[in-house]
């Protein structure tokens, strides 16, 4: 067995052993969904280190056929597009993982269920095999439907029926897009990613657009692209918190990593709907920024300043060009650290007070100064500030689209003071301002808090000042990706 399948296993087993624990050891549950889930982010991190920067191509292959008359694999590897979601993937369910203490109904179902997530989302970021991409994408509707469902707020059946709905409506789409191509494949072709590749050159370009568009309803839902994004809001702010952190940190990037993956697959349609993909984007991004700059319920903030961030994605896949898709790459890395330090931090905060409106805090630096740094320094990456990892990230989404569009990035300019406003607006009402009376008694962050909160605001401000450390991971993907875009477009 390779290393990619032990990883891909290595929550599968979590889940066996806790189905094996009785119930009642609650701290035994912990313990043993906290360590499998420790095990897989180790591994992910050392496979970044022995990866390979100058390979372009798949790395650590391993494939078997499941069933030769449908001609589908059990086909796995890595390339710099999926190794930085794979790291992303395991950190953040780590993270999920140590913020969930409050959980205290039905605890070994809730972790079960986390692990069964994990395994849902490793499956897609290695998946060589179109088919079995699409296994491991639906997997993913189970849990997170019971998650939000058994464990969230109020309104909680509504929300997960709702994610649920647009998910898998956006999968059908998916799913007939990939039957499409497959009429174009040999007898006994099977389903592998470059296979399908081959043959979605031999369709005529109608057909291609109609495929894509297929596919960009399908990956549109779940990063969520405006206007599929309904579900968003109500799903991130009825959640519970962990929860909340991999949605907006995990499952977001599936869809935009699913996109990226049919987008160069299909470049010759991607140009036909260039101007579409770019005028969604734009408006996704101001649109997303503007619901965010007047929400009074932090958690609603956050959602919709999800809208705005992925937009940023979409407009860096929109170019077409090697600046953009490397900036899609980082904006999807930071994104997932920043949205999931916020869904962190604002979890922690409602725990204490029980009410996520901006309007009943003040002055928390003089009762939580731990909580007001960190919420401070993720604010700050929201809005691009130079030493975080997401300045550099939309300097690429700038650069990429200024060389495709030019002066048409004052939009994107526009988003960004837009999201530094509601940033800003939040860093003041949160920690300036007397000392409400109700807001005394507010314990700071505890240890297992200070150390989830610390690694993602340490990555952040890392990967700020070294951008390289993502760059040199992807560039040699990112550039193959490119030359097969430029060839085909040309």
């Amino acid at each position: 067995m390779g290393i990619l399948s032990i990883l891909l296993w290595t929550p599968a087993v979590g889940i066996l052993f806790l189905a094996l624990t009785p119930h009642q050891n609650t701290s035994q549950i912990r313990f043993i969904a906290n360590l499998f889930a420790t095990i897989a982010f180790l591994m992910s991190c050392w496979l970044a280190a022995i990866y390979n920067l100058h390979d372009s191509g798949m790395q650590f292959e391993q494939q078997f056929i499941l069933n030769p008359k449908l001609g589908t694999f059990f086909a796995l590897g890595i390339d710099g597009l999926s190794l930085p979601m794979l790291v992303l993937a395991t950190l953040l369910t780590s993270i999920a993982l140590l913020a969930s203490f409050n959980i205290s109904k039905n605890i070994k179902g809730y972790h079960i269920s986390v692990l069964l997530l994990e395994f849902g989302m490793l499956g897609v970021f290695l998946s060589q095999d179109w088919s079995l991409f699409y296994i491991f994408w639906e997997v993913t509707l189970a849990p997170l439907f019971f998650l939000i469902s058994r464990w969230g707020g109020t309104r909680r059946h509504v929300a997960s029926l709702n994610f649920v709905l647009y998910t898998m409506g956006g999968s059908i789409f998916m799913l007939i897009s990939l039957f499409a191509i497959s009429q174009y494949m040999p007898p006994h072709g099977g389903t592998l990613m470059s296979s399908m590749s081959v043959a979605a050159q031999s369709m005529p370009k109608d057909e291609q657009v109609w495929v894509l568009i297929g596919f960009l309803i399908g990956f549109g839902v779940k990063m969520p692209i405006f206007p599929l994004h309904g579900w968003l809001p109500l799903a991130h702010v009825e959640a519970p918190s962990p929860i909340s952190i991999l949605l907006s940190g995990i499952l977001l990037k599936m869809g935009a990593y699913g996109l990226i993956r049919a987008v160069v697959m299909l470049p010759e349609a991607a140009q036909v709907l260039q101007p579409v993909l770019a005028f969604l984007a734009l408006l996704g991004m101001i649109y997303g920024g503007l619901l965010a700059w007047r929400q009074t319920d932090l958690k609603a903030m956050v959602a919709y300043s999800s809208v705005s961030h992925m937009g940023i994605v979409l407009l860096d896949i929109a170019t077409l060009n090697l600046t953009g898709f490397m900036g899609a790459v980082l904006q999807m890395t930071a994104h997932g650290l920043i949205a999931g330090a916020l869904f962190l931090l604002v979890g922690l905060l409602y725990e204490r007070t029980h009410t996520r409106n901006i309007l009943d805090y003040s002055s928390l630096v003089q009762v939580m100064p731990r909580f007001a740094l960190f919420m401070t320094i993720t604010l700050f990456a929201a809005m691009g500030l130079p030493g975080t990892v997401g300045f550099f990230a939309e300097l690429h989404a700038f650069v990429g689209g200024f060389q495709q569009w030019g002066f048409m990035m004052v939009f994107l300019g526009l988003s960004i003071v837009i999201s530094s406003a509601y940033a800003m607006r939040t860093i003041g009402m949160l920690f300036t301002g007397p000392v409400k009376a109700q807001m005394r008694e507010i314990e700071d962050l505890r240890t297992p808090e200070l150390l989830a909160a610390s690694i993602l605001v340490a990555s952040i401000v890392l990967f700020g000042l070294w951008p390289s450390l993502l760059i040199d991971l992807s560039a040699a993907t990112i550039n193959q990706m490119y030359d097969i875009v430029s060839q085909r477009i040309q």
